[in-house]
């Protein structure tokens, strides 16, 4: 999405969900925008302990960066339990993670981002805000349609027309895979940022955080956990040949 000259002016609202990617676009607009705030959803997910991660992750922005600790405003939080309530999915039931009917993984939750975004929209209207920022991205991810840049847009111009906004989405992490991920975490804030991201962001879908890896916390075994095992190795190996 097009990046408007006087950002530094303006504020932003980051969907963050506690994880790693949410947490990468959180410094994202902190580096872009003069008041950034952040947003999380409850939808009755498996792995809801992700939600109690984003306070350590905001903390820790604070303490590494003075400026970022100015620009860093309130955080929301949505219970929005009918989305889990109507979704058989893997993500709001203690079903085993498999591949569906239709090519898709049952971890697909139908119309989370386009509601999330809704949602994101609608408080952006009250707290005076215009630019939107979410972690869906294209090149790492598992199919899901809701993440692709066509749906981004479209929702943008919905969003638009509908509310009689000028509403700016913007997806920093598209393009991008999990290891030129933590490699902007890198060129944001450095090593310290990307060990804070490590360490207190969660990834997967069990919700399990007892077992710390290298690359941070998480079952091991499952798609998510499997996207950021892979990202980070190619990460270390690249800074290793660097």
């Amino acid at each position: 999405m097009a990046f408007p000259l006087n950002a530094q002016k303006e504020s932003a609202l980051v969907l963050f969900s506690g994880g790693q990617d949410s947490a990468t676009c959180l410094a994202w607009a902190l580096a872009r925008f003069s008041r950034v705030e952040t947003m999380g959803f409850d939808y009755g997910q498996r792995h809801a302990v992700e939600l109690e991660c984003r306070e350590a992750l905001r903390e820790g922005m604070r303490a590494q960066n003075p400026v970022w600790a100015e620009r860093l405003g309130m955080d929301h939080t949505l219970a929005l339990g009918a989305l889990g309530d109507i979704s058989e999915t893997a993500l709001t039931r203690d079903a085993e993670i498999a591949m569906a009917e239709g090519g898709l993984p049952n971890t697909f939750v139908p119309g989370r981002n386009i509601i999330f975004l809704t949602f994101a929209a609608a408080l952006a209207a009250r707290r005076g805000i215009r630019h939107i920022v979410t972690g869906v991205c294209e090149t790492d991810y598992s199919g899901y349609p809701d993440c692709r840049d066509d749906t981004i847009k479209a929702v943008q111009v919905a969003l638009n027309l509908g509310m009689d906004a000028r509403y700016v989405l913007h997806t920093p992490l598209m393009w991008i895979n999990k290891a030129e991920t933590w490699k902007l975490a890198e060129e944001l804030g450095g090593d310290d940022l990307v060990t804070l991201i490590n360490r207190e962001s969660h990834t997967c879908y069990l919700g399990e955080r007892t077992a710390l890896h290298a690359w941070g916390h998480g079952c091991g075994k499952c798609p998510a956990c499997d996207l950021r095992r892979a990202g980070w190795e190619d990460y270390e190996a690249e800074k290793a040949h660097a």
